[in-house]
């Protein structure tokens, strides 16, 4: 891959080369089906938990399902074993998440789109957040109506957008992040230095198809919402 496509948007990277693709399906919010049927072609299926009760509304065939079950529907649970599906189970009381627990199955050549991420509990998606950060893997969080970039020390990115945006925001993941620059939205930034503990880089608009960004160190999460 040199390059991610969703439907939104194509997204273009310096660290994406070589990289094949997985996507985890999360127990949050189920994407829309006819989005994900898109996205789902070519690349490999995980489910966390609960977000087996997704792939089988929709009858697709994960590879594997992981986690401690504790939000799967027993009947989701019961298709999965019907289907030879691969089951990797872990008790409920347990040191790390469901989702902590599936990226240890990806290797650093893999880029992870998770889904079923957005519109549950702050909690989970704030532990997400901060675990996607924090790892050496290249991630990003997807559904028909929020997308998250991670984009770290020393990389530049392009995104190709083809669907209406209602905001584009940078979060920042490290307590400051260094050289931020980007063009393609109405408040540009030119070398910016953004910090955690003011986080007023948010709802941005975006003014043209293709919006670059790059940061010379730190780490940033960068947000797209789309129009319904």
């Amino acid at each position: 891959m040199d390059r991610l496509i969703l439907p939104q948007l194509a997204y273009s990277s310096s660290k994406l080369k070589d990289l094949s693709e997985v996507i985890l399906v999360s127990g949050g919010r189920e994407p829309n089906a006819d989005w994900f049927n898109k996205v789902k072609v070519n690349r490999p299926i995980y489910c966390v938990d609960h977000g087996i009760d997704f792939c089988k509304k929709i009858d697709i065939i994960p590879e594997l399902l992981i986690g401690d079950l504790d939000s799967a529907a027993s009947d989701s649970v019961q298709w999965a074993l019907d289907n030879s599906i691969k089951i990797e189970p872990y008790p409920i009381d347990k040191d790390f998440t469901d989702l902590q627990l599936a990226l240890n199955h990806i290797d650093d050549k893999t880029f992870a789109i998770i889904t079923g991420t957005f519109g549950g509990r702050l909690d989970h998606l704030f532990s997400t957040l901060l675990t996607c950060a924090n790892t050496q893997l290249k991630i990003c969080l997807a559904d028909d109506h929020e997308i998250v970039l991670f984009v770290s020390s020393g990389e530049s990115i392009s995104i190709e957008i083809n669907t209406k945006t209602l905001a584009l925001s940078l979060l920042q993941m490290t307590e400051l992040c260094r050289g931020v620059t980007i063009d393609g939205v109405h408040w540009t930034l030119q070398s910016a230095d953004l910090k955690q503990s003011v986080p007023s880089a948010i709802s941005n608009r975006v003014e043209s198809n293709t919006v670059n960004l790059s940061i010379k160190e730190g780490k940033l999460a960068v947000y797209l919402c789309f129009d319904e």
